[in-house]
């Protein structure tokens, strides 16, 4: 099924909600134990990594492996693509990589029609902050090397993906590199003091003491620099955001809050908050409707913000 009308009608299907059900049960009950301190960090990675092979790729979307500046990427390919998105993986920081992420980063590329690069940008604790800016800004500055229009390349990512991608923004700003011509942002975590998390027990897929754990190993005793926490960093002068969050979710108010912030900066920004949907529900495209309709306005959201080459980028505020 390849419209949005499509994944309309299987909204609406019994077996949708059933689905739903299950599959918020799973994280219960499979994910969540396990996404927990007293879980050894590569116990954690290697159970994400046998959990996201239950998510089904998109066909249609190669995928093949390149370096780009000293980092090693997933790139999907959709054989009409004519742009580019840098995708920055989730995981608290401390777990995921482009494995864990095929499902949703594959169907991305397919709904979008455009290359979907996936750093596998360096974790902590092993490499706490900066490294993994450090990372993305290699990958982006390597595309820029390699041709890659500006104004046809956005930036993405999920919960730590998408706090990653606004300190990437950020860091590029500083370096006067040009920007991207859009960026969207799935649950991004932009606070990493964790003083404002939303008041939910129904997030089925994170806590407080996973956040807190990885909070202190990526950002160290200041997570509250705008390297880690970006929402305390300049948010002037950003390309358009989409946000897409779940209704029942630890981290929505980070997605309300970064919204109101770019919003008082003068930028552009799109929030949008899905009833009782999860934490990352956009992970399960190809089996949940509402994930593959999610993530086909993000598509939309993404060719409408990619430029022609002979349309000039709008002005950027300086550094």
């Amino acid at each position: 099924m390849n419209t949005i009308t499509d994944s309309l009608r299987r909204q609406r299907r019994p077996d949708q909600r059933l689905l739903a059900a299950t599959l918020r049960r799973a994280l219960q009950l499979l994910f969540k134990p396990m996404a927990h301190p007293r879980i050894g960090i590569a116990t954690q990675r290697r159970w994400q990594e046998a959990l996201a092979r239950t998510n089904p790729g998109a066909r249609g979307a190669p995928h093949h492996d390149m370096e780009a500046g000293g980092v090693r990427c997933r790139v999907y390919q959709p054989e009409s693509a004519d742009a580019t998105v840098l995708y920055l993986h989730g995981g608290a920081y401390i777990t995921g990589s482009p494995s864990t992420h095929h499902g949703l980063t594959s169907h991305l590329a397919r709904h979008s029609q455009a290359r979907v690069v996936v750093p596998d940008y360096r974790l902590a604790p092993e490499h706490p902050c900066p490294a993994a800016i450090e990372d993305a800004v290699a990958v982006y500055r390597a595309l820029l090397d390699q041709g890659t229009d500006p104004a046809q390349l956005a930036l993405a990512g999920d919960s730590a993906g998408g706090g990653l991608a606004v300190a990437t923004l950020q860091a590029l700003k500083q370096a006067n590199l040009p920007l991207p011509a859009a960026m969207f942002l799935i649950s991004p975590w932009v606070d990493l003091t964790l003083t404002r998390l939303f008041d939910t027990d129904r997030d089925v897929m994170l806590s407080q003491a996973w956040l807190a754990d990885a909070a202190r190993a990526y950002g160290g005793d200041h997570p509250e620099r705008p390297q880690c926490s970006p929402i305390n960093g300049d948010l002037a002068g950003l390309p358009p955001v989409l946000i897409q969050a779940g209704g029942d979710e630890i981290l929505l108010n980070d997605s309300h809050r970064l919204a109101r912030a770019v919003r008082d900066a003068s930028g552009q920004i799109h929030l949008q908050v899905h009833p009782q949907r999860w934490h990352d529900f956009q992970l399960h495209a190809g089996l949940l409707a509402d994930a593959d309709l999610a993530l086909h306005g993000a598509a939309d959201f993404l060719r409408h913000h990619f430029r022609s080459p002979d349309i000039p980028a709008p002005e950027q505020t300086p550094p």
